[in-house]
């Protein structure tokens, strides 16, 4: 995609995505104290720059090879969706997850969120189960998905 880069996702980003976080989460958006976690951790987090400079979206993975990867989080600026960004996130996560070796790829999606469905189906994550009430204070339903890496050794 055009006009687009992938970075690491750095301390000094936390504070450009915590609006896009309010945005799109409201009350159920992370606080600076979970990216800065997540970053302390060492959890391979990428932001997605435009021409400008300006963050437009940024997502993370925490890997246990060689058993799983989560994908802790994708989320795209609104005026910057329906461009690619999304999808250039988490081919970078997949690839990341293939370099780790994981077998197993997980993600909880919200169950009323029908675009980021569809987005993972179309790279082979399937449902397997459903988390009751899981985003609060909204109490709305996580979808849990799962993809199952191509075994490259038999």
């Amino acid at each position: 995609m055009s006009g687009v880069r992938l970075d690491r996702f750095r301390w000094w980003h936390i504070e450009e995505v915590l609006p896009i976080e309010a945005d799109l989460f409201g009350a159920e958006r992370w606080s600076a104290a979970m990216f800065w976690n997540e970053l302390a951790n060492g959890h391979h987090y990428l932001v997605a720059i435009g021409d400008d400079g300006t963050v437009l979206g940024y997502a993370g993975l925490t890997a246990a090879p060689p058993d799983e990867a989560w994908v802790q989080n994708i989320a795209v600026r609104r005026e910057a969706q329906r461009r690619g960004v999304g999808r250039l996130l988490l081919e970078a996560l997949l690839a990341e997850a293939s370099r780790l070796r994981v077998r197993s790829m997980l993600l909880e999606v919200a169950a009323d969120n029908a675009p980021a469905q569809k987005l993972y189906a179309a790279y082979g994550f399937e449902a397997i189960g459903v988390r009751r009430g899981y985003y609060q204070p909204s109490n709305t339903d996580a979808l849990v998905m799962q993809r199952h890496e191509e075994s490259s050794d038999g």
